[in-house]
């Protein structure tokens, strides 16, 4: 059984994996101000970025749901990894060759789970895609030639041919050293009755990679009459493929969708091939499955959509029946997407391939291009529904259609709808149409005001506790002396003492040199309470407010700032102490405490002075 990995390579592993680029591979990441990186979090939904990384410490924090750690902590949570996985994968990336204390070397058949499901589907890949030259493939490259692709194409997407025989795959994996197990669970074999069999066959078979471009699974196209198995097969559910959560081309659209800030979303590996050939790098398809929620998450991720109105998403459906369904069921998801959603629609039923074939690549582009809001697609198709001939239709088809416009978040946007939607129908009473749709969005914000917890009001005097914290967490060599002579109780905040005893447990500001990763280490070591941890990270990413080059003055104004707030307290409990004193009987200790008052007083007056000059 392998040993544990040395704390040297750990570190070295640390060393040679930028934390920005490794993030950089799941979610888009930009420029925050202050060295830091800003997107939106991988772990939760969220509307607006909260997701922060500071490379110079190789630390990243959510202050959205308090998910932080350093680049081994990210690999561990986005691919489900242990520890020793997670550094294992790492390691792997950055071509460092690991040793461990109990057993020295350890190869790569005793890596970890995942890490040998990835090898193997790899491994699966290059079989599948060597065999679509062989003999037997020829009915799988005239698929691909049919519809208009060639060698090259075939070969930039890693597609494959399945032979038609019960193990083929199977023996060539099991010949490599995988394991039956290791197979099955992966959603490669079946299990047959005389052991292993191969889970595609006569099939076509595009791999299917996750957004880093690892394989994880399998889409196969039934070509042969003789398979009685359904058109299109696709991997089961396993360690590594969920297909709720995966989209097939996204590692070849993530750059190009993060550059254009737009997705296009096709229906089938196909039209992805056909987009990315015509000149539309930005397309993806679900996998065996509706797209839904998990798909969402994974778009906005790349697209770093915000409340600014900024990206595009474009559903491309056949534009029969069945594809208007499908574009009502993406508008049902619509608003958990801030940027603009859009849906291109073929009027001739022609999917992007065939498209392709018959019209070219202009063609193509030219129906991305076309694009139709998806808030116009969804009341349009809406109305259709109804006899707009009679009055009553019209009422009906208003009613119907009210509550799309009500949910539109921006304001003006739905007013520029309520006016198309009154021409639609054929009102022209724009206000009777306005007011039937108010009264809708104002039973739609009412029952969302319920739903909204009031905030707390926020203490100044905590703001001034976190910032200084930060700055001891991230620029020590500004406040160090300072900072070590303040008194416990100058923080307040329950999370703020904490961080305040882990910063004393850990020698003070004088142990902690010039700061950077080192010391964030060494407070991650002395973090022994619950929620410690996540603390020392959360203040060691989360951005200090003021500039670089004004950051000594700043430092200097939150240490008066809190010094003051301590003054404000001395103050206090000597006024409460002279309000019981009788000043005729008990002079000598009235005159005493009067004159502390004045010393503090004067005290408190320099220091607010100090603090104003931030």
């Amino acid at each position: 059984m392998a040993g544990r990995i040395r704390d040297v390579d750990i570190a070295l592993v640390r060393e040679r994996s930028p934390i920005a680029d490794v993030i950089g591979e799941h979610i888009q990441l930009r420029n925050a101000g202050g060295g830091n990186l800003k997107g939106l979090c991988p772990f939760h939904d969220e509307k607006s970025p909260s997701f922060n990384v500071t490379p110079e410490r190789g630390m990243y924090f959510c202050f959205g749901c308090s998910e932080g750690g350093d680049v081994i902590t990210f690999v561990e949570k986005i691919e489900h990894l242990s520890f020793g996985e997670a550094v294992e994968r790492l390691a792997q990336r950055a071509g460092i060759q690991l040793q461990y204390e109990q057993g020295g070397y350890v190869p790569r058949r005793d890596h970890g789970e995942r890490a040998r499901l990835i090898e193997a589907h790899r491994a699966a890949a290059e079989f599948y895609a060597d065999k679509l030259m062989s003999p037997d493939a020829a009915v799988g490259r005239r698929f691909l030639s049919e519809r208009g692709f060639e060698r090259a194409d075939a070969e930039m997407f890693g597609v494959g041919y399945a032979p038609a025989e019960w193990e083929a795959l199977a023996r060539h994996l099991l010949g490599r050293g995988f394991s039956a197990d290791e197979l099955v669970k992966g959603g490669l074999v079946r299990e047959g009755r005389r052991g292993p069999i191969d889970r595609f066959r006569g099939r076509l078979i595009w791999p299917i990679r996750d957004a880093t471009g690892d394989v994880i699974g399998f889409g196969a196209r039934k070509l042969l009459d003789s398979d009685d198995g359904p058109k299109y097969l696709n991997t089961p559910d396993s360690p590594l493929y969920k297909k709720s959560q995966v989209l097939y081309g996204i590692d070849l659209a993530k750059r190009e969708i993060s550059k254009r800030a737009q997705a296009v979303i096709v229906e089938g590996y196909t039209d992805v091939m056909a987009c990315h050939l015509a000149g539309v790098p930005t397309a993806v398809a679900t996998c065996g499955t509706s797209f839904g929620e998990e798909h969402i998450k994974i778009l906005r991720r790349f697209l770093l959509d915000q409340a600014e109105f900024r990206g595009e998403v474009i559903f491309t459906f056949d534009g029969d029946a069945a594809g208007q369904k499908a574009a009502l069921r993406a508008f049902a998801d619509e608003q958990k997407f801030v940027t603009q959603t859009y849906v291109a629609v073929q009027g001739d039923g022609l999917d992007p391939c065939d498209l392709r074939v018959k019209q070219g690549d202009a063609a193509v582009r030219d129906l991305i291009a076309s694009r139709e809001p998806l808030f116009q697609f969804a009341i349009r198709s809406t109305i259709s529904r109804y006899d707009l001939r009679s009055n009553e239709g019209k009422i009906a088809a208003l009613d119907a259609a009210a509550p799309i416009v009500a949910g539109i978040k921006d304001a003006g946007l739905r007013k520029r709808y309520a006016i198309d939607l009154d021409r639609w129908l054929g009102f022209m009473d724009e206000r009777f149409v306005m007011q039937r749709i108010s009264e809708v969005s104002g039973a739609q914000q009412q029952g969302r005001r319920r739903q909204q917890p009031k905030a707390a009001p926020h203490d100044p005097g905590v703001r001034v506790e976190g910032e200084l914290l930060k700055l001891a967490v991230q620029r020590p060599a500004l406040i160090g002396p300072r900072f070590d002579a303040l008194d416990a109780q100058a923080f307040t905040a329950p999370e703020h003492v904490m961080l305040h005893k882990v910063i004393a447990a850990a020698g003070g500001l004088a142990a902690a040199g010039h700061g950077g990763r080192e010391w964030v280490d060494r407070l991650l070591e002395h973090a022994h309470e619950e929620g410690a941890r996540a603390l020392v990270t959360r203040f060691a990413v989360d951005p200090i407010q003021a500039d670089a080059h004004a950051e000594e003055r700043y430092a200097g104004a939150m240490l008066a700032a809190i010094e003051a707030i301590a003054v404000d307290r001395a103050i206090a409990q000597v006024k409460s102490r002279i309000q019981r004193l009788n000043p005729v009987e008990e002079q000598q200790e009235y005159n005493k405490l009067f004159g502390e008052l004045v010393a503090l007083e004067q005290q408190r007056r320099v220091l607010r002075d100090r603090a104003a000059g931030s």
